[in-house]
């Protein structure tokens, strides 16, 4: 299987209704990113798989924002308040030590 954009939220992780506010995609559960099988089938991927599959997400991110015009780099997993508060598995908390600069970044 390939890890492609999800196409309902096209890689934002979250959709904006104006009348309910912002919330997670239900397509990929707030990843961005989904699964497609041979036959161009799209699944979720399963929390279990995010450590495997962390730097593959990331570098599909950067992509994301290089297309879009953003020149910085993308705050670590463990540097998103975000994810420090969801606990929704895309925290590496090995890495918390990673004391890079982030200044300016999203």
């Amino acid at each position: 299987m390939q890890i492609v954009r999800c196409v309902s939220c096209d890689g934002y992780g979250w959709l904006d209704d104006e009348e309910a506010g912002a919330s997670d995609c239900d397509w990929c559960g707030g990843v961005g990113y989904v699964y497609r099988d041979g036959r161009g089938a799209d699944q979720r991927i399963p929390a279990s798989d995010f450590e495997a599959l962390a730097e593959t997400l990331e570098q599909l991110e950067i992509d994301r924002l290089r297309e879009m015009g953003y020149s910085g780099s993308a705050k670590k997993p463990w540097q998103q308040a975000i994810r420090q508060e969801r606990g929704d598995g895309l925290l590496r908390y090995g890495d918390k030590d990673d004391s890079s600069d982030t200044e300016g970044n999203m």
